[in-house]
Formats: structure tokens, C-alpha cells, sequence
């Protein structure tokens, strides 16, 4: 395994500060012609620590990369990775339902609640 540069060392030593898995947290570093790219992968539960309100917390942590970046000649991206999520996992459970039968899940009639909520509509005049 190569040595971890500072960016990355920093990265990592910020974030396993912050989330309450820091074992689970992981960081890979990438070069290209745009500068550095360093991933960071994390616990599902520990995201919104890491990105904080309204993205602040990776904000602060991506400005300090590139205070980092500048004092070296460097460019340096953070990119966030996100966990398999839900809606993935959801797609795979519905592969054993067949066409027809995601299509009859389409098209079912709407609840009453639904139909009650029509009603009222129809008596306006245009």
C-alpha cells in the first residue's frame, strides 16, 4: 500500500474528528490534468456530519484543502463519495416482479383520500 500524502492525511485526520465510525472512514487520492482529487467514502449515518447545514462543514474542509493546495503549487479537489444507498438497493429487491406486474402497481386506483381531495375541484367554474 503507498504512503498517504498530507492532503489525504489531513483529510482523514479532520473527518475521523467529526463522525462517530471513524474506522469506516476511507480517503483515495487520484491525479489528473486538473489537479489532485482526493475521495472520501464514509459511514451512511456519519454523511450529514460530514457535510454539515447547507454543505458548510465540507465547504470549510474543501477551503482548507485548498489553502493546503496553494502553499504546495497544487490544486486540490475533495469529492465526497456517496454510499450505496436505499433507492439502489430498492431497485434490486423489485427484479422479481415482472413488467406486468410493475405496471398494475402503476396503475391502481387512487385512494380515497385522494378521491375526496377531486371532488371539491370539480365544483369550481373556469
Amino acid at each position: 500500500m503507498p504512503a498517504k500524502e498530507a492532503d489525504q492525511e489531513f483529510v482523514e485526520y479532520i473527518v475521523k474528528q467529526l463522525v462517530t465510525s471513524p474506522e469506516k472512514v476511507e480517503t483515495t487520492r487520484k491525479i489528473d490534468e486538473l489537479g489532485v482529487l482526493v475521495e472520501l467514502v464514509v459511514d451512511r449515518e456519519d454523511m450529514g456530519v460530514v457535510i454539515g447545514k447547507e454543505g458548510k462543514t465540507a465547504k470549510a474542509i474543501r477551503t482548507l484543502l485548498r489553502v493546503m493546495g496553494a502553499r504546495n503549487d497544487a490544486r486540490i479537489n475533495l469529492k465526497i463519495v456517496e454510499p450505496d444507498g436505499e433507492y439502489k438497493k430498492a431497485e434490486q429487491g423489485n427484479d422479481n416482479n415482472t413488467e406486468k406486474e410493475v405496471e398494475d402497481e402503476i396503475e391502481t386506483e387512487p385512494k380515497e383520500e385522494e378521491k375526496k381531495d377531486e371532488a371539491p375541484m370539480a365544483d369550481l367554474e373556469l
